[in-house]
């Protein structure tokens, strides 16, 4: 979809120290582990307190990383708020079927159920905000969030001044276990920084919440412009090709998903090939999961912003471009869902 938006504001909670914004001074964070938690901000100044400990880790991250985006971008009132999750609240809902198993289908607990649909976050933020336009959560895996940038392109164009799009994600020690039975994650611990030196099976988990405000005009606030946005489905070489082509022939930096993972690494391979401009990986900073291509374009429009790449975050890139004004971004989800956007300076 080629409709241009711009983003006026964004926050970031993410394994990275992302939720201060200033990337360029940001630490880079290292793991030895195959598990990237998130970097958790004191929530006190933007969720009172009697609130606060009756709410699980994803509700607060995506409620908190909503209100600071709506802080920095200077809007009050979000109109409509579309956001993407791949497994919604996994904590609430691990809890829910445990108390199920352990009550015997007796006396349950209410809360963990109502917390585990994947509409809560954006719930609460409307409860939040006093909120009564247009709310929606999409929940199609890989696709999750690239859905809700398309919805709100959508709402852009009908006439709506500006939409509040986000994305969350959480992983918990069971979820964890079960996606590393199907070979998901590493059998042995790597460092984030060492992913991209070893082609092997299997990548590292992540986690996050990421948000976005989108106005269908330029202002002095305005970071970065999204100008396009094209999701493909399980596409063959030739399809994704011309996609590739057709999006960032003219690109100045690509900011690529590989995530050291030797089962879909010819895409990446296949990305390499057709453009050639310089690239830097984002999955090391972040990890993987359903929602990751928020990340990354929070850290497009970081850099564009920015005006330069923090050579502390990439110690596995050689040389960076010295100029770039326009950022295309390719992400997969497990060689099934491929996104592309394009990224430009304003």
């Amino acid at each position: 979809m080629k409709v241009k938006c711009y983003i006026q504001g964004m926050a970031a909670i993410s394994p990275q120290s992302t939720f201060e914004g200033d990337i360029i001074n940001m630490p880079l964070v290292r793991t030895e582990s195959n598990r990237l938690a998130c970097i958790e901000p004191d929530y006190k100044p933007y969720i009172p307190a009697n609130s606060l400990r009756r709410m699980s880790r994803i509700l607060k991250m995506g409620l908190t990383a909503a209100l600071k985006c709506l802080a920095v971008s200077g809007v009050s009132t979000p109109g409509p708020i579309v956001t993407g999750t791949g497994k919604g609240s996994l904590q609430d809902t691990e809890k829910f079927i445990k108390e199920i198993e352990q009550y015997k289908e007796t006396a349950l607990n209410p809360t963990p159920f109502i917390q585990s649909t994947y509409n809560s976050v954006n719930g609460l933020i409307a409860l939040q905000q006093q909120g009564t336009d247009y709310n929606n959560t999409f929940v199609h895996r890989g696709f999750s969030f690239e859905n809700a940038l398309i919805d709100s392109l959508m709402l852009l164009q009908e006439g709506y001044s500006h939409t509040l799009t986000g994305a969350f994600e959480e992983i918990t020690p069971e979820h964890f276990y079960i996606k590393s039975r199907i070979g998901h994650w590493r059998a042995d611990p790597v460092a984030n920084i060492d992913l991209l030196n070893t082609n092997l099976p299997g990548t590292i988990a992540g986690e996050g919440s990421t948000f976005f405000v989108l106005g269908a005009k330029a202002d002095a606030n305005s970071i970065a412009a999204l100008s396009a946005c094209k999701l493909l489905y399980k596409p063959s070489a030739a399809q994704l090709t011309a996609t590739l082509q057709e999006l960032g022939s003219d690109a100045d930096l690509i900011i690529s998903g590989a995530n050291g993972d030797s089962n879909h690494a010819h895409y990446y391979q296949l990305l390499q090939d057709v453009l050639p401009q310089p690239s830097i990986p984002f999955k090391h900073l972040s990890g993987e999961y359903d929602t990751a291509g928020a990340f990354a374009l929070w850290l497009a429009a970081s850099l564009l912003k920015a005006g330069s790449i923090p050579a502390e975050l990439f110690p596995m890139v050689p040389q960076f471009p010295t100029d770039f004004k326009k950022i295309v971004i390719y992400n997969h989800f497990y060689g099934e869902q491929h996104t592309v956007m394009v990224v430009e300076k304003v």
